[in-house]
């Protein structure tokens, strides 16, 4: 699948596209912005309260005050305006939390909807560790770094603009000396991203394999196990964490100079003000006064520069997971529907594959000029060698991928020009490894209607031969099963999606090898289950045991993408062709 190709994101284009997910919030989101107006404003007032302390108090060491106020009123006054300026922190603290949860919320909410419609094939390539990456990871990045970043830039800069003013007032001369360093030490901030975008996008996809590896881990952990491949798995993990380590290195080599530089700067600038300042006191330019309030703004305005570095850095982060949350929420589906798209309500006569081909890559075709008729109310055996194209046709029909070339009909109508919903409604499909979610079993079959009745879940149960197993269970259709369905066996697995696709009550199935994993006596069960599920449908099976697909009412051989045989079992055996060679090699005698 094509990427749509992404620009980079500045930070007001970012907040465009943002928008949409800070609008229901914007009033708190603006009071948590607003009150960081005065946190910042504060700073000055502390700075320009040393002035006439020192001038009158210290200097002069006449004890008067501003206004004659008494002495302890300036300690006072500054330790009240600290306690006004941490309760307005607190504010903003919890007002960004809370705007920014509900943001990333929302943004989670939107890249899940685009997971559940993304395209199979976009699926097949993607790991479960990126797919974590790209849709939760990154919303949290987009969301809570920027959020949190832009009060804290907005914070210094109203603090950076008031102490300017002290700077100003106090002493123009040394002003200008404050502010020309103040430009030198922010210029390398501008540099940082183009050093590290290629990095973080390697460290996305290195994250992505550490959060793989251990789903791989837990998933497959009685493979690991039986295969004794713990170091095997171990040098495997280490050595994605040695990559992550190496890219975090990377990252730290191109970053960390900056708030070192930053120091160094800001250290010459210093240096520099207190020589001038000392200059400029002796020919009595400033008061001593003047000077202690110039410094200690000029530190308040220096020490948080010199930590800007980090920040800005955070923010380019942010940046970077806004333009990967958007990729994804801009990536085209391959699967549309058309507007016109029209519902169908069952099927009445027919599908049909007319001069179908198919490729999920343009370097190979999968499906080459496929023609087939499955009529009402038949069942349709699919055949062949491993790899040849057969569970691709079954996928066709419920769209999980569209045909290259050709068109796949229901009763004369292109399925692309049938709603999908529709169209899916009216399939039931039986894999053979059937997907179980964590939950009872009840839960798991009702999935295939989800407002079904006691009498209507009590016949799929019976029907898909899950009766005298759910009465063996203490807490019987509400037995919880674990992730995947880890606490039942393959038989069981099977049975419960049989019973899903009861319930579901669909007009067409599709049986993809649904037996072929099962030993001889869990497969007689399921298959008893199976039939029932056929009884009055269309169906179309995949089978590998040839036992199973006898009574099909046609069987198709499909070898490297093409139709090479068609016919009922004795009519294909009697050809003595590919079919007649499939059944020798399965039951090794022969047919006469």
């Amino acid at each position: 699948m094509s990427k749509p190709e992404i620009k980079k994101v500045n930070i007001v284009e970012a907040y465009k596209r943002m928008w949409p997910f800070v609008k229901p919030y914007w009033f708190r989101c603006l009071l948590a912005t607003l009150i960081t107006l005065p946190i910042g404003a504060l700073d000055a007032v502390i700075a320009l309260a040393l002035k006439p302390f020192m001038d009158t108090v210290v200097i002069e060491q006449n004890g008067a005050t501003p206004f004659n106020l008494p002495l302890y009123v300036i300690p006072v006054f500054i330790i009240v305006f600290t306690l006004f300026q941490s309760a307005l922190e607190y504010g903003s603290a919890y007002l960004s939390t809370w705007t920014g949860g509900k943001i990333t919320q929302g943004m989670k909410k939107k890249l899940y909807e685009k997971l559940l419609t993304l395209d199979a094939s976009f699926l097949d390539n993607a790991s479960s560790g990126l797919i974590v990456t790209r849709f939760d990871s990154d919303a949290n990045t987009a969301c809570s770094g920027l959020l949190n970043n832009v009060k804290t830039f907005t914070t210094r800069i109203f603090s950076s603009l008031t102490l300017i003013g002290v700077l100003l007032y106090t002493s123009w001369q040394l002003a200008i000396i404050a502010i020309i360093v103040l430009g030198f030490s922010l210029y390398p901030v501008t540099k940082i991203r183009k050093r590290i975008k290629k990095i973080v996008a390697q460290s996305v996809i290195v994250n992505g394999q550490v959060l793989t590896a251990f789903n791989e881990t837990f998933a497959g952990s009685k493979t690991i196990k039986s295969y004794n491949l713990h170091t095997y798995q171990r040098k495997k993990f280490f050595d994605i964490l040695t990559q992550s380590f190496k890219l975090t290195i990377k990252n730290t080599q191109r970053t960390a100079w900056l708030s070192p530089v930053m120091h160094m700067i800001i250290a010459t600038g210093m240096a520099g003000a207190i020589w001038y300042g000392s200059y400029l006191i002796k020919s009595k330019t400033i008061t001593a006064g003047d000077f202690v309030a110039f410094m200690t703004a000029m530190l308040m305005l220096y020490t948080p520069i010199k930590n800007i570095g980090k920040n800005f850095n955070a923010v380019q982060l942010s940046l970077m997971a806004i333009e990967r949350v958007f990729e994804m929420i801009d990536m085209p589906v391959a699967i549309k529907e058309e507007e016109k798209a029209a519902s169908i309500q069952s099927l009445e006569k027919e599908i049909s594959f007319k001069d179908v081909s198919f490729s999920y890559t343009e370097e190979k075709t999968i499906l080459k000029n496929i023609n087939l008729t499955i009529p009402k109310g038949q069942t349709i055996a699919l055949v062949g060698n491993s790899g040849g194209g057969k569970t691709t046709v079954v996928s066709l029909i419920p769209r999980f991928y569209d045909v290259t070339k050709g068109a796949i009909e229901i009763d004369g109508k292109n399925i692309k020009d049938i709603n999908l919903t529709s169209l899916r409604d009216k399939i039931a499909v039986v894999f053979q490894d059937n997907f179980l979610f964590s939950g009872t079993i009840l839960d798991n079959i009702l999935l295939g209607k989800l407002d079904a009745t006691k009498k209507e879940i009590d016949r799929a149960v019976k029907m898909a031969c899950l009766d005298e197993f759910i009465a063996s269970l203490d807490n019987g259709l509400k037995t919880e099963i674990g992730e995947r369905g880890v606490l039942l066996s393959g038989g069981q697995k099977q049975r419960i999606a049989i019973a899903r696709a009861f319930l579901k009550n669909a007009p067409i199935v599709i049986l993809d090898e649904a037996t072929s994993a099962l030993d001889n006596k869990s497969e007689a069960i399921v298959q008893q289950a199976i039939d029932n599920l056929m009884k009055d449908r269309t169906v179309i099976v995949i089978a590998h045991r040839l036992s199973t697909v006898q009574n099909a009412n046609k069987i198709v051989v499909i070898n490297s993408g093409e139709i090479v045989e068609t016919g009922t079992h004795q009519e294909l055996l009697d050809k003595k062709e590919a079919y007649y060679t499939l059944y020798q090699a399965q039951f090794k005698h022969k047919v006469a």
